[in-house]
């Protein structure tokens, strides 16, 4: 009963946070930078004076979509973010770009989960149906649910790895937007928020993975009962 609460409330949580971060991604995106920089500026600025040049910025679809490729070296960023002169945009585009330094820095955690990510993509294409077939079989082939679980903690060591990842960036992109004068004393309170609500997103979900890991592992020593 307990894990079924601890589900619950992470889920609610989640669904929260989510909604917080959509709601102040709106908000700021609302209110201009007062240089007229849009996302893709800041960006390519930001690169520039970390001393970063063979990194291009690209838009890509959707919503918060926004990312950094170390693979092709791409910082992508969405359309919302791309074009747009706003607190948000400028602090979506140099979380991302905090990212591609941490790239050119060989920052330890990132070169991790860089590491992981092939074995993760195949836990993952893999994980779900080795675990429903574990649970199913549990008595026969306690061994095929030890394996799912096994595959699980991968991605929930992912999970825990990309936290410090996107903490850094964001305190990598908050300093450079103050030094480099893109924010000002009023809005850079703003875009520190901004961050600090995408930050509480990977924690949650960091959380979400430890709990259904968890629930599993349970399962899988209570098999004798």
């Amino acid at each position: 009963m307990f894990i079924w609460i601890v589900f619950i409330g992470i889920a609610v949580i989640s669904y929260l946070v989510q909604s917080s971060l959509q709601s102040k991604f709106e908000k700021y995106s609302q209110i201009p930078l007062s240089n007229g920089m849009t996302g893709r500026e800041v960006a390519e600025k930001m690169l520039r004076d970390n001393g970063i040049y063979d990194v291009r910025v690209v838009s890509t679809g959707g919503m918060l979509t926004d990312h950094y490729n170390p693979a092709n070296k791409t910082v992508n960023l969405s359309e919302g973010v791309f074009n747009t002169c706003s607190v948000a945009a400028a602090a979506v585009a140099a979380h991302e770009c905090g990212h591609a330094v941490q790239h050119a820095r060989a920052y330890a955690p990132l070169q991790m989960r860089s590491a992981l990510v092939p074995v993760v993509q195949f836990s993952s294409s893999i994980m779900s149906w080795i675990l429903l077939a574990g649970i199913l079989m549990i008595k026969p082939f306690p061994q095929l649910l030890f394996i799912g679980i096994c595959l699980f903690a991968m991605t929930t060591l992912f999970s825990f790895i990309t936290l410090p990842v996107e903490i850094d960036a964001s305190r990598r992109a908050l300093a450079w937007l103050g030094n480099a004068g893109v924010t000002s004393s009023y809005n850079h309170n703003q875009a520190k928020d901004a961050l600090k609500s995408a930050a509480y997103t990977y924690v949650v979900a960091a959380l979400g993975s430890l709990a259904t890991l968890i629930y599993y592992i349970t399962i899988f020593t209570n098999r004798r009962e």
